[in-house]
């Protein structure tokens, strides 16, 4: 008798999980999965994608969104953070990347609202040097300081207030595929209100 009662809610809980799986990840992924990606999305280059793996180990996602909400949503549109988010416009994220809180602004559309790659760098260098309200860290880590710039290679047009003596700063690689990623962030193309 004890053995059937502990099978059966064994049963139970197996049952719940399914359930639970089934309507927070399964139907959702299977209706999703049927979407075509819209014709003016493009897939993710070489570079782009070790820029958003440089985006994850980052924790990027911790304080930005990848989602336009729609009017009544919350201020996106007032911003003009381009139009409301389409599930269509993440066929080539995986993982998806739509943030849980913003400490700092949406980016689904910085490509377009600041396409400036030398305004990204110094950003990513230390944000105070274009937006001196920013809170968001420096990520030195991701430049590198040399004597003169390589053949190829960009120097950072720093301020003498932080421009290191006798050297220059560039991006490394990972500091060049991370802008690359960000700049790919564009969903400003026409794409259909709702899925066929």
């Amino acid at each position: 008798m004890m053995f059937i009662r502990s099978f059966m809610f064994f049963l139970g809980v197996l049952a719940t999980f399914l359930l639970g799986w089934a309507g927070i990840v399964g139907i959702p992924d299977s209706m999703i999965s049927r979407l075509e990606p819209p014709a003016g999305l493009k897939r993710y280059t070489a570079e782009q994608l070790y820029g958003r793996s440089i985006y994850i180990r980052e924790g990027c996602m911790y304080c930005h969104s990848q989602q336009a909400r729609p009017r009544g949503f919350g201020a996106d549109q007032e911003r003009f953070w381009g139009r409301p988010s389409i599930p269509a416009d993440f066929t080539y994220d995986r993982p998806h990347l739509l943030g849980t809180m913003r400490t700092g602004p949406d980016l689904v559309n910085i490509a377009v609202r600041q396409p400036s790659e030398e305004w990204q760098y110094l950003h990513l260098y230390n944000a105070r040097l274009v937006t001196s309200e920013s809170i968001m860290p420096p990520y030195p880590w991701l430049f590198e300081e040399k004597p003169t710039a390589g053949p190829g290679e960009k120097a950072l047009a720093l301020p003498d207030s932080v421009a290191p003596r006798n050297a220059v700063v560039v991006p490394t690689r990972e500091g060049r595929a991370l802008i690359a990623y960000l700049l790919s962030l564009d969903r400003t193309y026409d794409a259909p209100r709702s899925p066929k």
